[in-house]
């Protein structure tokens, strides 16, 4: 079983603040340091660290060097990205003194997928491979359902939430990994137990993770409910603990580990990146779990 991550890659720039900018306001920062990010880029290198087999598809600017060279260091293979002319994404983060942080995603039109692009990377795969997205990319619906069609795993994490959502193929989703914020945007219930019901009312054969934060994360599967509680740590950075925790949820899946484990595991692995500063390099290996 292959795991393809159709996913972003952005050049994070991170700026240590007192508090979030509000409106009309003008703040200082403390500080400003370059990442490799992108939920993509942190998910794909997350599921390399858990022990998974991931290919890495999407697009590069000419700025991109760095973002490729993250990848492929931490296992990640990267022979589905394509290499375009012109400036990568990059994000703007604004990163507060209890470690809570606010992103705007900037992506160009030379960075956009394509109907052609999606049919060459998919053409690779097969019936039984997992697909991990998000919801950076511009032509999430099209990769969903070409995906569906060849009998792929689709496994969806619904952030960042935009209006869009609810004219994508939901039904196309074999796996939901979705905070309570995201959750709500698709249910419109904002109660874990509620979020979950509808999830599995309205898309009986998928199955659906909802993490809380510190709250922990429960899990609906084949009729089954599992609560795994987090593991208590000082927040440092919370920008990438949600991809690792889907990095770690996807390669045990991929394994066919149990999923007490699977989720166990990826708790563990989120407690620590929230305990240290960036993104991808804040992704702990399996040994430090």
């Amino acid at each position: 079983m292959k795991i393809l991550n159709y996913g972003s890659m952005n050049i994070d720039r991170v700026y240590s603040v007192a508090h979030t900018v509000r409106p009309g306001e003008t703040i200082l920062s403390h500080g400003m340091n370059l990442y490799c990010g992108g939920k993509g880029l942190n998910q794909s290198i997350a599921i390399a660290k858990a022990g998974g087999e991931v290919y890495h598809a999407g697009v590069l600017g000419e700025d991109g060097g760095a973002l490729l060279e993250v990848l492929k260091r931490h296992g990640v293979n990267t022979s589905h990205i394509k290499h375009v002319a012109g400036a990568s994404s990059h994000t703007v983060i604004q990163v507060d003194e209890e470690g809570q942080n606010c992103i705007i995603v900037c992506a160009g039109e030379n960075v956009r997928v394509t109907d052609a692009d999606i049919d060459a990377v998919l053409a690779g795969f097969a019936a039984g491979d997992i697909i991990v997205m998000q919801n950076e990319l511009d032509n999430t619906p099209s990769i969903m359902r070409k995906a569906a069609a060849r009998g792929m795993v689709v496994a969806f994490n619904p952030s960042p939430i935009n209006e869009a959502l609810a004219t994508y193929p939901l039904d196309c989703v074999s796996w939901f990994i979705l905070n309570e914020l995201e959750g709500e945007a698709i249910t419109g219930e904002n109660e874990p137990g509620a979020i979950l019901s509808a999830i599995a009312n309205k898309y009986p054969k998928a199955s659906v993770v909802l993490t809380l934060g510190a709250e922990g994360a429960y899990c609906r599967h084949q009729g089954h409910t599992f609560f795994q509680p987090a593991f208590k740590v000082k927040p440092v950075d919370t920008t990438a603990a949600g991809d690792t925790f889907t990095g770690y949820l996807i390669s045990g899946l991929s394994h066919g580990q149990p999923l007490p484990t699977v989720l166990e595991r990826a708790a563990k692995a989120s407690s620590i990146t929230v305990s240290r500063k960036g993104a991808a390099d804040s992704i702990p290996t399996p040994e430090e779990l």
